[in-house]
């Protein structure tokens, strides 16, 4: 399986699934998600993909600073609605990492580990994203934004060429070069296209 290398470079998402625990599937239930993981499951690579896994990775990082990331605690909430724009796409990456689920997901086991109706749509919320722990409602809003890392401006000749039919297989070629190059700046730019603001916890007591 061939890919772009810098995928490699990408840091992994870790978590801890009482479920996977319980059911047998990893030791302790611990196990970690990389970039692969989720382009393959997306079936490629792009802003969107790769800004859906930045701010899963700096929300949880927020969330859980000394601890794993509890896969099936966290609630997810867009400000979009599911079938605007990319909120689909950006959803289903941060479904596959938290295991936070629309009403389609997992409905649990004896009345624990479900995983359905911790994602929600057309929120009340400003940001591309908000987090929120279950067991002690510590929350953050996430905003992702990547403008200021510009394509280059060759893509735009060759996405032209796409268009009218004219384009060569060699422009293809260099066209997803081009296109994957901008996805690793991203990466390699996260203090520039991500912003994490803790919100204030409600007490649960």
């Amino acid at each position: 399986m061939n890919y772009p290398k810098f995928y490699d470079t990408i840091e992994t998402i870790k978590v801890i699934d009482h479920l996977s625990n319980a059911l047998g599937s990893f030791e302790n239930g611990e196990y970690e998600f990389n970039y692969v993981d989720v382009v393959k499951s997306a079936g490629h690579s792009c802003p969107t993909v790769a800004g859906a896994y930045i701010i899963t990775l700096e929300a949880l990082r927020v969330l859980y600073p000394n601890e794993l990331a509890v896969r099936g605690n966290i609630k997810v909430e867009f400000e979009e609605k599911m079938e605007d724009g990319v909120a689909g796409v950006i959803g289903n990456v941060i479904s596959q990492i938290t295991g936070a689920t629309d009403k389609n997901g997992f409905k649990g086991l004896q009345g624990k580990f479900a995983r359905h109706s911790l994602m929600h749509f057309d929120s009340d919320i400003d940001s591309s994203a908000r987090f929120t722990r279950l067991d002690n409602a510590k929350s953050v809003d996430v905003f992702y934004n990547p403008s200021s890392v510009t394509p280059n401006p060759d893509m735009q000749v060759i996405m032209q060429k796409m268009a009218e039919g004219t384009v060569s297989s060699d422009e293809v070629k260099e066209f997803g070069v081009l296109w994957q190059d901008r996805v690793k700046r991203i990466f390699e730019n996260i203090d520039l296209v991500v912003r994490v603001e803790e919100l204030n916890a409600i007490s649960l007591s």
